[in-house]
């Protein structure tokens, strides 16, 4: 029997949907359109002052850790690839980005669960050199169902958070 082609999401579709929704949402586009600005190596400024970097997955580990003299390696068993990362100069504190889309019941479901183990494996990492952790979902409007209640309540039981389709800047603590 052939297969009906997907159009909501989830399996086959789901890095195509889910890297749309990432598109859509960027943490620089919203830096930038704030005022910010955006220089050559992800540097973000206010005025003169350079107050933090922009990064995202390998680049985390490439553009920020390694040249702070980390390697990923001496800390974690696996490394992990935020889909944004803001590293804020001022208050030592490093804000992970994961972007979660779904327009059908699937994978991305449970994937909401592993923010506290993940959490804690950015802390680590980060410990090493004195920065904080701030882990964060930003959703799409499918995770406002009322079956998701129990999943969002324990995102914020654990110290992580989430919001919904854009990050308000002011978490960033630019200001």
């Amino acid at each position: 029997m052939p297969r009906k082609k997907n159009t909501v999401g989830g399996g086959n579709q789901t890095n195509i949907n889910g890297l749309a929704f990432e598109q859509e949402t960027t943490l620089a586009d919203a830096l930038v359109e704030a005022g910010f600005i955006l220089a050559p190596n992800n540097l973000i400024y206010i005025g003169k002052e350079n107050v933090g970097k922009l990064t995202q997955k390998y680049s985390l580990y490439r553009d920020f850790l390694e040249p702070m003299g980390v390697d990923w390696k001496d800390v974690l068993s696996k490394r992990m690839l935020p889909d944004d990362c803001f590293v804020n100069y001022r208050n030592k504190t490093v804000y992970i980005i994961e972007k979660k889309f779904q327009s059908s019941a699937g994978s991305v479901d449970e994937k909401l669960q592993t923010c506290d183990f993940k959490r804690k494996q950015y802390q680590r990492l980060f410990e090493t050199i004195d920065y904080k952790v701030k882990y964060i979902y930003l959703l799409c409007d499918w995770f406002k169902k009322p079956e998701y209640r129990d999943a969002l309540k324990y995102i914020k039981d654990v110290g992580c958070d989430y919001y919904f389709n854009e990050i308000p800047l002011e978490i960033l603590n630019l200001m």
